[in-house]
């Protein structure tokens, strides 16, 4: 599997530690190579011109049965879609599987009349197009209605919290990139709304991004002392934060099936997210979670108050949450569905699977 350095950050990483902890690779005879690291622009050139050399060799001598390829939008998509037409040189099967919210944005209106039929080209040869959920399917099938598409959603690791911990009593947990995709400032004008009437309410901020701005606006809400900036956190930390949490916020504007939705379910949290991208399919509004309207910073506030306020309610969400996980997106469930699709793909032969991630 060459792709992203799996201890990185971001969804994709994370999809990428659980299939090696959880021996996805192993049993599948995947081989993993880095592709990309964060650092300078010198360090990825070399990530990316070390990978490209490692493609063409496994291509031409290993003879991968199927190439697996998950990318993002931009400049990611790019270098994948590059990768994937090598490998239908070679006549590897082939799989696009898509992360990333902006996609849409990207192929509907970022890119030009070449790079639409590129998109195009792209999805329609590869022998699979995996999708996190129906609403992308869907998009998908608009922009290369010959593509077969397949719906196979990210999975997540049950989380083990005692019964004792149930959450601190106020602690608003934000999980992600911190930027205005995410939601970050529509929080930020809720909680301010909110500050009066809920003096002991306080928002921790997880995750790295543009946090001097965030920081700023806090400051000049009058909030600073109501939120806690960790930056990035490691699985152990997130781990301890959603074990604190009484309730999980992802207001984004535009998702695909954010990770760390699904990790806060697993740990048994209430959530409180937006109807965008596969969001609405996984989420019901009051039954295993609140739906508010994106950027919508009184929408926000007022679930926030509701869900605070009221312990039955929250404990109603954060059970409901976990039993959905526990039947439509649990590891064993997802790494099965991967499973038969390597199969079908290898039309019974046992050869490698080469994998390149973002």
């Amino acid at each position: 599997m060459l792709g992203t350095d799996s201890t990185g950050r971001g969804g994709i990483a994370s999809v990428v530690t659980l299939l090696q902890e959880e021996g996805f690779l192993d049993q599948q005879n995947v081989k993993y190579i880095t592709s990309h690291r964060e650092g300078t622009h010198f360090k990825k050139l070399a990530i990316m011109f070390s990978a490209t050399g490692k493609v063409l060799w496994y291509c031409m001598f290993a003879k991968p049965a199927i190439v697996h390829v998950h990318s993002a939008s931009g400049a990611s998509f790019i270098r994948k879609s590059i990768f994937l037409a090598v490998a239908r040189l070679f006549r590897c099967q082939t799989v696009f599987h898509l992360h990333g919210g902006r996609f849409p944005h990207f192929a509907s209106e970022e890119s030009g009349v070449l790079l639409k039929w590129w998109i195009r080209r792209t999805l329609e040869r590869s022998s699979t197009v995996i999708a996190l959920s129906e609403s992308w399917a869907a998009f998908l099938s608009t922009c290369a209605p010959a593509a077969a598409i397949q719906i196979v959603p990210n999975s997540v690791r049950l989380a083990k919290i005692s019964s004792k911990q149930r959450g601190e009593a106020g602690r608003i947990l934000f999980l992600g990139h911190v930027g205005k995709g995410k939601g970050i400032f529509e929080l930020l004008k809720a909680l301010s709304l909110l500050k009066d009437s809920l003096p002991y309410i306080r928002l921790v901020v997880c995750g790295d991004g543009c946090l001097d701005s965030v920081q700023k606006m806090a400051d000049e809400l009058g909030i600073a002392s109501n939120v806690e900036f960790r930056g990035w956190v490691d699985a152990s930390q997130k781990a301890e934060e959603l074990a604190r949490a009484s309730v999980f916020v992802l207001p984004s504007h535009d998702e695909g099936l954010p990770m760390a939705m699904l990790e806060a379910m697993a740990a048994e949290r209430a959530i409180i997210v937006t109807p965008v991208g596969g969001i609405p399919e996984v989420i019901r509004d009051r039954e295993n979670g609140l739906l508010v309207p994106p950027r919508d910073a009184d929408a926000l506030a007022q679930a926030l108050k509701e869900v605070l306020e009221n312990p039955l309610l929250r404990q109603m969400l954060a059970e409901n949450a976990l039993r959905t996980i526990e039947s439509r997106f649990s590891t064993p469930v997802i790494l099965g569905q991967l499973s038969l699709l390597y199969e079908r793909l290898r039309g019974g032969s046992r050869g490698e699977v080469v994998a390149f991630i973002k």
